[in-house]
């Protein structure tokens, strides 16, 4: 087992260290607060930290006080202005002798409470808001939460296989070889060819035939030597070097999908982009980078947007394939699913053209399903489920790791749904 300690020096008059202590200490009353103030924020707000309180008797701890009894030396502070016996003067003021500036009158009934309050970080805020959660299909790419890696050249090495040999430089090295090994024989040829045929021009009465037999013999010896030296051997071979380099995958579309038709009302477009808005802020902690695509539909689907997306107005029918066949098309497009975690959340009022809620169901069983890592769907309505919360359903049942529906009435439904849509699922 191995042990990482944080040697880093903090902040004057901070502890990083204890501030995490206290954290995991007092977590239920932290985790209390924060959903107190999801409640009662914005969505948009939660961006920011925030302030949380808890009372103070929850975080008293065990002292050590000095017993009864024994010797003990102690140092008292003195005054210059009593002495022991000396009489106290009432403080002036009411007849309940006090002197405060406080307003309204004194109630008998009630307890007060005192409690310690604190600041939490975005970062704190946004992990006590996100506790529990996970994303869903986390299996099925390990690109979501690692690294990719792609071989890239990186020099010239010694070992590897056929396919990455590098011929130009396999001949150099072996050229150089070759001359390296070839020049101290050619060096001891020259030198006997020289002496043999300096041996052959003296006087025949002179020569040394045993010398001339032994120089002949060295000759052919190092031709031999010459020949033998390889063309090319294993040390001259060279191969392209690829190393595995890091490359960022963990990257993520979000597609925000909803109806604008004349039965959509502004205060169900608020519902649905703060819904947006969570899964933003819930994408945007796991993934290094998020893009977002805004399609609206009505009778005919289109890319806009964000500014478009939530407050143009729009009347007329309401035909959602045409936003599920926009999708798909964006998709093959421009959003591989080999490089991409793609997420589609729909937000609709549950109505749609009767014929066109079959087409729905087709569009994501043969098509888009394949392709997604997560389809949500919610229903901002109070009434009775349409024909297309039914086919959904049907789409639900073929895809139940990856495909979630929900119904939401009021704002106050928001977060709840969002954490049933991305509870965390025991394996």
């Amino acid at each position: 087992m191995s042990y990482f300690i944080d040697r880093r020096a903090n902040a004057k008059h901070k502890s990083a260290v204890n501030r995490q202590r206290f954290l995991d200490r007092y977590r239920t009353h932290i985790k209390r607060s924060v959903e107190e103030a999801v409640n009662r924020r914005s969505i948009t707000d939660m961006q920011h930290g925030e302030k949380v309180s808890i009372p103070t008797r929850d975080i008293s701890e065990p002292v050590f006080q000095h017993g009864q009894g024994g010797h003990r030396s102690i140092v008292s502070p003195g005054n210059r202005e009593f002495d022991e016996g000396d009489r106290l003067r009432r403080p002036s003021g009411g007849g309940g002798g006090g002197d405060g500036s406080g307003e309204g009158g004194a109630s008998n009934q009630g307890e007060g409470m005192d409690e310690f309050a604190f600041s939490l970080t975005r970062d704190e805020f946004l992990d006590f808001v996100f506790d529990g959660l996970e994303l869903p299909h986390l299996e099925r790419k390990q690109l979501m939460d690692l690294e990719e890696v792609k071989p890239v050249r990186s020099g010239i090495t010694r070992d590897g296989v056929p396919s990455r040999i590098n011929i130009v430089r396999s001949m150099r090295e072996a050229q150089a070889r070759r001359i390296a090994m070839r020049a101290p024989i050619r060096r001891a040829l020259r030198e006997s060819m020289d002496a043999l045929a300096e041996e052959e021009r003296k006087d025949p009465v002179l020569r040394n035939p045993s010398r001339i037999q032994e120089l002949k013999a060295e000759i052919e010896r190092l031709e031999k030597r010459l020949e033998s030296v390889p063309f090319i051997d294993t040390y001259d071979l060279r191969y392209n070097n690829l190393v595995n380099q890091p490359t960022p995958s963990n990257k993520a579309v979000m597609f925000c999908v909803m109806d604008v038709s004349g039965s959509m009302t502004q205060s169900h477009k608020d519902i649905a982009k703060r819904f947006f808005l969570l899964l933003y802020l819930f994408l945007e902690r796991n993934y290094e980078k998020v893009e977002l695509v805004f399609v609206r539909h009505h009778t005919a689907a289109k890319e806009v947007d964000e500014e478009e997306f939530f407050y143009s107005r729009e009347t007329g029918g309401t035909i959602v394939s045409s936003a599920l066949t926009l999708v798909d098309e964006i998709i093959s497009d421009r959003y591989p699913p080999a490089d991409w975690n793609l997420y589609v959340a729909q937000a609709s009022d549950g109505d749609n053209w009767d014929d066109d809620s079959t087409t729905c169901r087709e569009v994501l069983s043969k098509s888009l399903m394949q392709k997604l890592a997560y389809f949500t769907y919610v229903e901002i309505t109070p009434h009775a489920h349409q024909a297309l919360w039914e086919e959904y359903e049907a789409v639900e049942a073929d895809f139940p790791s990856r495909f979630a529906m929900r119904q939401i009435v009021e704002p106050g439904d928001i977060y709840p749904v969002f954490r049933e849509l991305f509870r965390k699922v025991e394996a």
